[in-house]
């Protein structure tokens, strides 16, 4: 793996440091409540961070998402991106990606996907979705949503049409979430009427990879489908997300036990607290390094499915690990719930039961391993 950016991704990460670090303060961040800070989303995509996505790839997309992790901004980046921009260029039709692409760009359009698919919604014959998906982050602030129907089938909807409801719901993270109600609501195909299942994916002729088509050897004659591709990049990116959410944790706790002493001592100065902090740096560097590999492997046509199961599994099991650290090391100022470190514990935890308990993307992973056997 080149663990080099290209000078496109550092200036863009350079960039979203600098739009976080300003705008995505303690104070605005209170304010913001459980919505997005829409003047942040502006701003955004106004400095062109949201249309670069499409340039700089998915391993771009994480380096800017650690950014937005560091400093915990309200603002729906990593769902309307995802589940959004990469999944339409990818997959979309180009009359999909003519029409759909230009407001996702420019922010006027926020999307968000209701994945993973357990069977909660499904679609008829007429291509009319019904069922429900507990909660879907950022759905409140969302104009279009990707659903994943029972067969894997993925749908885009407005949040707006007739038969599509939301009801608000709270995380433990002010995600801005809802719960999605389908009554019959009629869904646009991603990728066309034609568009095939996880389960019925066409040969990929040898050369051939279009933009996130990448998953599986050289040798494979058969690829996922967009279902399992879309999930595989989003656990990638939310995962990037973490490796930001506990590094901004991190480096909160080393400041206040620099800064704070005991017997005349910093606190850093403690063996327990070295050793704690060790502990915390070394898994964030995991979860980092584990996102990086499996977005590189993404965006160069390599396979990228246990990756992208392993990074998810490093940001879940070690990331509440980091954020507890973090708190911890506050000590009883780390028990305030306004203080600046609550923030990365609550999504640190959110992210943790979003991306899937340790032990089921566990699971997941070995029966992965085991069905495609040795590379």
């Amino acid at each position: 793996m080149d663990f080099v950016p290209t000078e496109e991704q550092t200036a863009a990460q350079g960039l979203a440091a600098r739009i976080f670090g300003d705008l995505s303060t303690h104070e605005r961040l209170a304010g913001a409540g459980t919505g997005t800070d829409a003047e942040l989303w502006k701003e955004l995509c106004g400095a062109g961070l949201t249309a670069a996505v499409e340039e700089i790839g998915l391993l771009g997309l994480v380096l800017l998402l650690e950014e937005q992790g560091r400093t915990t901004a309200q603002v729906p980046f990593a769902a309307s991106c995802v589940y959004g921009l990469l999944a339409v260029a990818s997959h979309g039709t180009d009359e999909q990606r003519d029409r759909l692409l230009p407001p996702l760009r420019d922010g006027t359009d926020v999307a968000t996907g209701a994945f993973p698919a357990r069977g909660g919604t499904r679609a008829d014959g007429e291509g009319r979705l019904s069922g429900s998906v507990p909660y879907v982050p950022w759905l409140r602030d969302a104009s279009l949503v990707l659903v994943a129907d029972s067969e894997r089938g993925l749908w885009i909807l407005r949040t707006g049409d007739p038969g599509v409801a939301t009801e608000p719901v709270e995380t433990t993270a002010p995600w801005s979430a809802a719960r999605l109600v389908l009554d019959r609501a009629r869904g646009e195909r991603l990728g066309g009427e034609g568009a095939p299942d996880a389960l019925d994916a066409p040969e990929r002729p040898r050369g051939a990879r279009p933009y996130g088509e990448a998953l599986g050897s050289i040798e494979d004659v058969r690829r996922p489908g967009a279902y399992e591709q879309v999930l595989a990049a989003s656990r990638i990116a939310f995962a990037g997300l973490q490796a930001g959410v506990c590094a901004g944790s991190l480096a909160r706790a080393v400041a206040h036990t620099n800064t704070r002493e005991q017997f005349g001592r910093p606190l850093s100065t403690k063996q327990a607290v070295l050793l704690r902090a060790a502990d915390a740096h070394m898994d964030t560097e995991a979860i980092r390094v584990t996102a990086y590999e499996a977005a590189w492997r993404h965006d160069t046509g390599l396979p990228y499915g246990p990756q992208a199961l392993t990074a998810a599994w490093w940001a879940s099991e070690a990331g509440k690990r980091v954020v507890h650290a973090g708190q911890h090391l506050h000590g009883g100022t780390g028990a305030d719930l306004d203080h600046p470190v609550h923030r990365h514990f609550l999504w640190g935890r959110q992210l943790d039961a979003y991306l899937g308990c340790g032990s089921e993307v566990l699971q997941e992973l070995g029966q992965s391993l085991v069905k495609e056997g040795p590379e």
